[in-house]
């Protein structure tokens, strides 16, 4: 077994040794894969996790994806047995990988506010600036990547409460209005919509930036307070409770101090999913968000949980994917974000996912000489 950076470890295994891995079918992954290539020789190279794992370690098997086309499904699962070596990730507490779901909801909204539409979904303010080691001040938490530039200075950048009670009116960042507070804070946890207006237009926002804030589940405040059973949190019980208690909605959703702004984005293709962190477009099913501290976008990885089925008709989740997106809640070398599509059914799909997992990277053998 090999060390690797942190609190956790990876242990080489063999393919065989992936319970499922004959089940699966990772045909559709090579789309994806050719769009990372494209991005990371294009523009510029994904950032490297502390891990160490590099886009040039993960180059050569982009480019001999470029041309591969599998025939069936043990084609395609032989393109990878052929060029990676599984791992498999130890976290250093002994517990198991952790899964949740995402996904891209669709909102009716209204280009102009009204008595009905009247929350707002924002663009980058021009005074959010980035945080690196070398401007972000003694007294801002290591932890915030944003703050705020005013009259020379960098602080924190107002939060939700700030900003729901409208610290931002007035300065022309509107791109859209919903109806429901409680819709746009969901949008939120997403990271990104797709936006249906009255004439039936369809637009979509993405990610663009946070306020910089902590992201503190609300679910996990309704835990504690009793309200929810902790075997029961889950996206729709949150709104049901949300729903039934109208008049502590500001309360709830202000103890999540982060704050998402958004760019708008075209849908040129309804099937595709949303452009997300590794800027490329997200695939149903096919699409893991991972710590982005420690991981490097565009390696694949073989999940598997025996507990979740509701995905896969019955079958426990077992599948390929590729690292392509991020999220504040998704924090640990062994925790994960599956993307189940566009819409309603993909959210039902979504909101229950709260698994353990079993986390597999799959290393190009190259860059898995130096973990053994």
């Amino acid at each position: 077994m090999s060390a690797a950076p942190g609190d956790f470890r990876l242990e080489p295994v063999a393919f065989d040794d992936l319970k499922g891995w004959r089940d699966d079918d990772p045909s559709g992954l090579f789309r994806a894969m050719r769009d990372c290539r494209s991005y990371i020789t294009g523009t510029k190279p994904y950032r490297t996790g502390s891990l160490g794992l590099s886009a040039d370690d993960l180059l050569p098997l982009l480019d001999d994806a470029v041309s591969f086309d599998p025939a069936d499904a043990a084609e395609a699962r032989a393109f990878f047995e052929e060029r990676c070596r599984p791992f498999l990730i130890h976290r250093a507490d002994g517990n198991p990988g952790f899964v949740t779901a995402f996904y891209e909801p669709e909102i009716e909204v209204s280009a102009v506010p009204d008595a009905i539409y009247r929350y707002p979904f924002y663009r980058r303010p021009d005074d959010l600036i980035d945080l690196d080691d070398k401007n972000r001040p003694e007294d801002i938490d290591p932890s915030y990547m944003f703050g705020r530039l005013k009259d020379g200075l960098i602080s924190a950048y107002p939060d939700r409460g700030e900003i729901d009670r409208g610290c931002l009116e007035g300065r022309g960042l509107e791109i859209a209005w919903t109806k429901s507070k409680v819709d746009l804070f969901f949008v939120h946890v997403q990271g990104a919509a797709r936006l249906r207006y009255p004439d039936g237009r369809l637009g979509r926002i993405t990610y663009a930036a946070k306020a910089g804030h902590a992201f503190s589940p609300v679910g996990r405040l309704l835990i504690d307070r009793g309200e929810i059973a902790r075997s029961e949190i889950s996206m729709q019980s949150i709104r049901a409770w949300l729903n039934a208690h109208p008049d502590q909605i500001d309360e709830v959703l202000w103890h999540n101090r982060s704050y998402i702004f958004f760019r708008e984005a075209a849908v040129d293709d309804p099937q595709a999913g949303p452009v997300a962190a590794a800027k490329v477009p997200l695939i149903a099913g096919r699409s893991l968000a991972v710590d982005r501290l420690i991981h490097t976008f565009g390696f694949p990885f073989f999940i598997r949980s025996q507990s979740l089925t509701h995905l896969d008709d019955g079958r426990p989740f077992q599948r390929l994917m590729l690292a392509l997106d991020t999220g504040s809640a998704i924090v640990g070398p062994a925790r994960g974000d599956i993307f189940t599509g566009s819409g309603y059914d993909a959210g039902e799909l979504a909101g229950t996912v709260r698994n353990d997992a079993d986390f597999y990277i799959l290393l190009p053998k190259a860059a898995a000489e130096r973990f053994g």
